[in-house]
């Protein structure tokens, strides 16, 4: 082979990689990533979790569909979006990671919006397997219903957090509850503990979410498919 053709080669080969950084290359459709880690989702669905258009959130689709990054599923007129396989979820779990050693505004914002280093309060889960082995614990879902159908911790109760504070009493006072959503940097667990403390429970939020959880190879339940 000569100079030129390995050249030609290598030129062709990372341009097909970098259809994959380009795909990332936008905070909207990193998101879209974290959202359907949880669960397929429609266009609609998508748009209203990401506070963005349909048209807009169609455009970030299809650019994540070019890279062979997500996968779609049609059930009559209904179109519903997922990740492409479990490896496009460790693509997104291995970016975050390396965010949170190399860029000091990614540790920062975490530890001003959660307090303390980002750490507190919170549990890992080889910690919250050793609880649920002593029946000591309750695991408390709280993202939409959706994604607790589409998978959740094994036992785990169902309370969307906007319907927790008119829930409490599905709770038992007498037991610490762990609170989980859909990952380190999802807010919606961290709030659900303000109020679980609030009523005078002892809470924990769960570090990881769901995702997290079952890339480490512990146990889910309800369906498999994203």
């Amino acid at each position: 082979m000569t100079k030129a053709a390995s050249r030609r080669f290598k030129d062709a080969l990372f341009d097909q990689f970098a259809r994959i950084g380009k795909a990332l290359a936008s905070p909207k459709r990193l998101e879209m990533l974290e959202v359907l880690a949880q669960g397929e989702r429609t266009v609609e669905a998508l748009a209203r979790e990401i506070q963005q258009s349909v048209a807009n959130t169609s455009q970030h689709l299809q650019v994540l569909r070019s890279a062979r990054l997500v996968d779609v599923r049609r059930d009559g007129l209904f179109a519903y979006y997922r990740l492409a396989d479990d490896d496009v979820f460790l693509l997104w779990q291995a970016l975050r990671t390396v965010g949170e050693q190399r860029l000091a505004e990614v540790r920062e914002l975490a530890r001003a919006y959660f307090d303390g280093d980002g750490s507190l309060d919170t549990i890992s889960g080889p910690e919250l397997l050793e609880r649920v082995a002593s029946g000591y614990v309750v695991i408390l879902d709280v993202r939409p219903g959706v994604e607790y159908a589409a998978g959740h911790l094994p036992e785990a109760v169902s309370i969307p957090l906007p319907e927790l504070e008119r829930r409490l009493s599905e709770l038992p006072k007498n037991m610490p509850v762990v609170a989980y959503c859909r990952g380190p940097y999802c807010v919606m667990a961290y709030e659900a503990v303000g109020v679980l403390r609030s009523s005078g429970r002892a809470a924990l939020r769960l570090r990881d979410g769901l995702p997290d959880w079952r890339a480490a190879g512990r146990p889910v339940q309800g369906s498999a498919r994203r």
